[in-house]
């Protein structure tokens, strides 16, 4: 017997919905990767002064590293008190200490003026940046998946994923602004505080729209039931997911693999490869990044209507194949020194990766049952970046170093996209899964003791339509 969704709400309020997750996924995402694009282009410089150029780049690239692992702790916090309380408080948090510590980094004096405090003060709101977005992604995707129509749920839950690029396209247009306006020495003296400073703004604005909308309606319902059977308590959602769902944990992070590695390289590692190796002018390499990501805007949705009408899988799974069939010929096309060519290289690549990004936030959504879903998302997903996003601009320029060729980047990336063919190969296709369905382990431990492996029927959120 299947369980009813709830009826789709209003089309006014899912897109008032979907504009508070997409306006705050794309502020953290603007914070975040700013200080990508800033590591490149000149916190070299100014935090590690006494360097090797690409030394300092390394350095700079490991204080940008760090955020990430702090991504894995913000998961765990936000999604155990996103299940717990709900998904809207969590996300008015991670806004504003995203906001304040990407505030704080455009008031941040240099190595010039404080010595060696001033990239350890970095590190430290690099850290507070990543635990933020640790509890961003999780709860700004289920708001809408919870609240979206089911038949629907790919192309809606797809539109917080556009933060990601909007995010981008914000931070690398601001970049690429300052540097065509200002000359070098302005731009490296003060230039670069004004877009960290800039997200104080956005903040406020990000602040007033998330704080109208109402709390998912399926969390509502959960929380409900929950609170009549306080007769027993409630595990930890940490440990439901680890022992109702690791198999989908262990998936989301062979999913995240090729997703985050190539995204990584195409967007933050080419501002070095490309000025460094195929004597590209940084603000060549900041404009194809720019209009590229335009582009990766507009295709996600449809990505993620697609997913919707032949499933998760068969996107995610072109997704991956297609990248790591592109790298060769990505930086093939980056060393003509054209700009086209660039353009091409990027623009494909960003095509190609949002095939993976699109359908993933239902896809995970649809793993994990409702009492447990924050968690398990936010697991799946930011574990996996500590071990891909997080360190791919880190080892693809170490291999550029010690190789002085882009052959093992490549392979680096296709070795990822292997592990993520296999990840997605072995799961279930969870399109039709009902997210209503609000079990918790409580009710199978209830019911008939153990849970039968590899029954999609009986597993928690697992109910088809």
């Amino acid at each position: 017997m299947s369980s009813p969704e709830a009826a789709p709400p209003a089309p006014n309020n899912l897109k008032r919905i979907v504009a508070a997750s997409l306006i705050g996924t794309t502020i953290e995402w603007y914070d975040f990767f700013l200080y990508g694009s800033a590591a490149a282009l000149v916190f070299n410089r100014l935090f590690f002064p006494d360097s090797d150029p690409l030394v300092g780049t390394l350095l700079s690239f490991l204080t940008y590293a760090v955020g990430f692992a702090a991504r894995p702790l913000g998961a765990l916090v936000f999604g155990h008190y996103g299940d717990r309380i709900g998904r809207k408080k969590l996300l008015v948090l991670s806004l504003l200490m995203m906001g304040g510590a990407t505030f704080a980094i455009g008031l941040l004096p240099t190595h010039a003026t404080i010595g060696t405090a001033a990239p350890v003060l970095l590190t430290v709101l690099r850290l507070v940046q990543g635990f933020a977005l640790g509890g961003e992604w999780g709860g700004a995707v289920l708001l809408v998946s919870e609240h979206g129509d089911a038949r629907r749920r790919g192309f809606w839950a797809s539109w917080p994923q556009t933060g990601a690029p909007a995010g981008q396209l914000l931070a690398t247009g601001v970049l690429s602004l300052l540097t065509a306006v200002l000359s070098d020495s302005a731009f490296n003296s003060w230039g670069w505080r004004i877009p960290f400073l800039l997200s104080g703004v956005l903040v406020m604005v990000g602040l007033w729209i998330r704080l109208s909308v109402d709390e998912s309606p399926v969390f509502k319902q959960a929380l409900a039931q929950a609170q009549t059977r306080k007769t027993q308590a409630e595990p930890l959602p940490l440990v439901s997911v680890l022992r109702h769902h690791w198999r989908d944990v262990l998936i989301a992070m062979g999913a995240r693999m090729a997703e985050n590695i190539s995204y990584y390289v195409i967007t933050a590692f080419i501002l070095v490869y490309a000025t460094t190796s195929a004597g590209v002018s940084e603000q060549s390499a900041l404009n194809a990044v720019l209009i590229a990501s335009a582009v990766h805007f507009a295709v996600i949705p449809a990505w993620g209507a697609l997913s919707d009408r032949i499933g998760r899988r068969p996107v995610y799974l072109l997704g991956a194949a297609g990248v790591g069939l592109w790298m060769f010929p990505f930086f093939v096309l980056i060393d003509s020194g054209d700009f086209g060519s660039l353009l091409l290289a990027v623009t494909v690549g960003l095509v190609l990766h949002g095939a993976m990004y699109a359908p993933q936030a239902a896809f995970f959504s649809e793993m994990f049952a409702t009492r447990m879903r924050y968690s398990g998302a936010s697991i799946g997903a930011q574990f996996a970046s500590v071990a891909a996003g997080a360190p791919a601009p880190l080892i693809a320029t170490a291999l550029l170093s010690e190789y002085d060729s882009s052959t093992p980047v490549s392979l680096y990336v296709i070795a990822a996209a292997v592990l993520t063919l296999i990840a997605v190969g072995v799961a279930k296709e969870t399109r039709h899964r009902d997210l209503t369905d609000v079990m918790s382990c409580h009710d199978h431990e209830a019911g008939d003791g153990e849970e039968p492996e590899g029954d999609v029927s009986r597993e928690p959120g697992a109910r088809t339509m």
